[in-house]
């Protein structure tokens, strides 16, 4: 086994007496989060909060220096540990600051995707323990960043199959369900990362890893916890183990070291336990308080009496504006595109509870319950970055702990209340710890919507319990996440496709471009017929029968004297190119991020994104993310490649690429795409202006040059793109969870020109350097904005032409040429004088027969119409408008 923790900090002897400095026990450096306020103990000063456990049973905390500041002591009814470990930085039973608490997590998943690496951590699983680490879990998760979080489950779900379980031998509820609802997610063969709060025996992991690993063997495990206590005839057991399964487990935890345990002290402990319980059962019968609903006891046992004053008032609802489809947390899984969703939503539903707090309130609790606890803590964060007030977050638990009001005691009071969540294993007393007689001014009690119950509103139900000791309590209820009906075991349903969106597409095995160039975001249908006649095609796409996206053409094959044109194209444009190219990186750079992640819009924008890309690493010795995916006009773009986008980068830093603009049809696309994705799932931050190449429409501010001029890699299809097909939007083909589809065309690979193309632009980098600064500093210093001069051109020549359809005039030499390779073209409008830029473009009208018409005073260099009302019988050559 790969033995993880740390190394470093002093070690000593937590007891009776105080901190004893000694040997050192064990690692245990820091995560680097915010410690716990005030010192060992607290709020309480230099009483160390195990000390009255360890006075009267002897034991002893051994160990890192820091050790006691992390842990006290308490004591609770238990036939086979008296003792329990109460961590101050959980958040389960001491109120802590939420920030503390979500930073301890995140820094231990910084830790573990070190550990990793950045590729063994896109692969990874996450896997918290219920109910005391959900929240733990899910931090490490964030830290993680890239993994997808689970959480084992007390509570099982009609519908959701199991998949998977174990036994917490120690615990008071032993049973642990596992109930993704991607029937995948546990199935891969990337590392498993199991979180606790404390590693004792081993014997939880044990169960875990031994249950898991004989249905899904993978070769590494590893373990996170805030602490490691094992003895010292445990530590030796997960060697063992890891040698006997063939794997290797690492093991990671914020600090070390152990318990030791006097002779007798489980009887001693019980017999403790006993005697202060049924004393303060004696103390409420005298006061008049409901048997078992005490809310603390003092040092001699005496019950402390229920908050006077006031009635107690309802408690006040707060509506959230939870996101549509996320999860309340990690009970069936908890993807990366989920995270950045919620942080997208949490500031507003922050602002929300913020602004139904009384205005004084000075102390404020986030109470969450028992495994609801990663959402009341983000929402504690957020609160806390709000508000003046002091924000501290703890949850409710099924976990009886004895109540001893002395400042050496980890817990100092107790809520009793009943189940309010009609539990599998029927109705049962539920806690709430160290939140009587704490001084909070509000309580937010956070619930999900399965327990919004009548119990949780009786008079002797959870909120009665928290209004009788804080003057105002807030209700916010998160939509308990109800999984897809479809959601089976991967015994029932092997194939089932997982819900996760898959790591894009690179080549050689789909493109031909090198795999470092681009990412393609897209699925793979090359084994897909999707291609139909192009006259066919447009019949189908006039009359509404189809939408452009749904077919595609069949692929133009160049002939000899179209392919030499090419390349004498691109021979007398290359440095014109790269110097656009060197253009539009210098503006992106210095206007949008320092370290852009380019997103081409494919497949005209890819070559582009790759020449950026190209230039960024010649001139900046920059290596930066490039990706493909595909936007539809009149579909919007691929939400699931944004999502897929925001779980691994920054929104801000996402530049959206292509390679020209006509007349903004796709700038108006992507701007409107966007807002919709922002509002349906709460992602903000990406930029919808689009960078282009060339903008002879004047649709966006940052461009390489706004001549219309031809860019050789228009006067192809998939030859000039990577061998990839444009982009398929089909309702059979791409389901929910789907990316959009392309095809790679394989078979083409001998006229495959796509890498010369970048090479010949590239190769003229060095050469353009002086003229792109100089070009850069004018443009800066410009008014760049639209003019959309484009777009009302289009629609004079629409309307002058009787076509009285944008959509099917297309302006530029780039779209024209679309024209002419993929519709059925009705005629060329061509600049009078246009010279060498529409030499192809002649020569495909020509193959076609299509008539190229001279028009003065044009603002492009060339506009092409496709045939207007297309059927297959249809003429109009003679200039005037089909009628049908």
């Amino acid at each position: 086994m790969k033995n993880a923790v740390n190394d470093g900090g002093g070690a000593g002897v937590w007891s009776a007496t105080g901190f004893r400095p000694g040997t050192k026990a064990g690692a245990g450096a820091g995560p680097g989060a915010a410690s716990p306020s005030g010192t060992p103990g607290g709020a309480d000063g230099e009483i160390w909060s195990g000390c009255w456990v360890a006075e009267r049973l002897g034991v002893e905390l051994v160990g890192d220096e820091g050790l006691g500041e992390l842990l006290g002591l308490a004591l609770r009814r238990n036939p086979k540990r008296a003792h329990l470990l109460v961590s101050h930085v959980l958040g389960k039973h001491i109120p802590q600051s939420p920030a503390v608490v979500h930073g301890y997590g995140f820094a231990l998943g910084l830790r573990v995707r070190d550990l990793l690496g950045e590729d063994e951590a896109r692969r990874a699983v996450v896997l918290g323990y219920a109910e005391t680490a959900t929240g733990l879990g899910h931090s490490v998760a964030d830290g993680v960043g890239l993994a997808p979080y689970l959480h084992s489950t007390r509570r099982p779900v009609d519908g959701v199959a199991r998949a998977g379980g174990f036994e917490e031998s120690h615990s008071h509820a032993t049973s642990h369900l596992l109930l993704p609802e991607n029937a995948g997610l546990l199935a891969g063969d990337g590392p498993l990362v199991l979180v606790d709060d404390e590693f004792s025996t081993g014997n939880t992991v044990l169960n875990t890893i031994r249950d898991l690993h004989e249905r899904y063997p993978r070769d590494r495990y590893v373990i996170v916890a805030l602490v490691d206590m094992r003895s010292a005839a445990d530590l030796g057991r997960l060697d063992d183990f890891a040698r006997e399964i063939g794997a290797r487990v690492d093991l990671v935890t914020a600090a070390s070291g152990t318990v030791r345990l006097p002779e007798g002290v489980l009887e001693k402990g019980q017999a403790l336990v006993a005697r202060y319980e049924s004393e303060a059962q004696a103390s409420a019968a005298s006061t008049g308080s409901a048997s078992g609903v005490s809310d603390s006891a003092g040092p001699d046992g005496q019950t402390a009496p229920e908050a006077q004053g006031a009635p107690a008032t309802p408690a006040r609802r707060v509506e959230l504006g939870w996101p549509a489809g996320i999860p309340d947390g990690g009970r069936h899984g908890f993807t990366p595109e989920h995270r950045v969703r919620l942080e997208g939503a949490l500031p507003a539903m922050a602002a929300r509870i913020a602004d139904a707090l009384p205005s004084d309130a000075r102390r404020v609790l986030v109470l969450g319950f028992e495994e609801l606890m990663y959402a009341p803590l983000r929402l504690g964060v957020a609160l806390e970055k709000l508000t003046d007030a002091e924000v501290r977050y703890s949850t409710t638990t099924r976990s009886p702990v004895l109540a001893v009001d002395d400042p050496g005691y980890a817990i100092r009071t107790r809520l009793v209340f009943p189940a309010h969540d009609n539990p599998a294993d029927g109705p049962g007393e539920r806690y709430a710890y160290n939140v009587a007689g704490a001084g909070f001014d509000a309580v937010v009690a956070v619930v999900d919507s399965t327990a919004d119950t009548p119990e949780l509103h009786a008079p002797d139900g959870l909120l009665a319990r928290l209004s009788a000791h804080t003057p105002s309590v807030l209700l916010a209820v998160v939509p308990s996440y109800a999984p897809r009906p479809s959601a089976v075991s991967p015994a029932q349903s092997p194939t089932e496709r997982p819900f996760m969106l898959p790591e894009p597409l690179r080549g050689p095995e789909f493109s031909s471009y090198p795999p470092d160039e681009v990412g393609w975001l897209l699925q793979d249908l090359s084994d897909t017929k999707l291609e139909a006649p192009t006259e066919e095609r447009e019949e189908a796409i006039q009359s509404g029968g189809a939408h452009y996206a749904e077919s595609l053409p069949v692929e133009y094959q160049p002939s000899d004297a179209y392919q030499e044109l090419f390349h004498n194209a691109l021979a007398v444009s290359a440095t014109r190119i790269a110097q656009a190219v060197g253009v539009v990186t210098e503006t992106v750079l210095a206007e949008r991020s320092p370290r852009p992640v380019l997103v081409s819009l494919a497949r005209a924008g890819t070559p582009v994104g790759v020449l950026m890309r190209r230039w960024a690493q010649h001139r900046h010795g920059l290596d930066l993310p490039h990706y493909a995916v595909s936007i539809v006009r009149g579909r919007g773009i691929d939400a699931n490649a944004l999502r897929w986008l925001a779980a691994h980068h920054d929104p801000a830093d996402i530049v959206f690429v292509d390679g020209w603009t006509g007349k903004g049809a796709i700038t108006r696309e992507l701007a409107q795409a966007v807002e919709e994705f922002e509002a349906s799932d709460g992602i903000t931050g990406f930029d919808p202006e689009i960078a282009v190449l060339a903008d002879p429409g004047s649709c966006v501010r940052t461009y390489g040059t706004r001549e219309d001029f031809l860019i050789p890699s228009a006067c192809l299809n998939s030859t000039v793109s990577g061998l990839i097909s444009r982009t398929v939007l089909r309702a059979d083909l791409v389901g929910e969870h789907d990316y959009h589809g392309a095809k790679f065309y394989r078979e083409l690979a001998a006229a495959d020109v796509s890498v010369a193309f970048l090479d010949a632009v590239s190769d003229r980098f060095d050469s353009v350097d002086e003229a792109v600064d100089a070009q850069v500093k004018e443009l800066l210093s410009t008014d760049r904005s639209p003019t959309w001069e484009g777009w009302a051109a289009v629609e004079r020549i629409s309307e002058e032409y009787g076509i009285h359809d944008v959509n099917l005039v297309k302006p530029g030499v780039g779209e024209a040429t679309r024209v002419l390779l993929r519709r059925v073209p009705w005629k060329i409008l061509a600049r009078a004088g246009a010279g060498a830029d529409l030499d192809h473009v002649r020569l495909l009208a020509e193959q076609r027969g299509v008539p190229v018409e001279e028009v003065a005073e044009l603002p492009y260099t060339c506009v092409g119409l496709i045939h207007p009302k297309y059927t297959r019988g249809a003429t109009g050559a003679d200039g005037k408008a089909v009628t049908v």
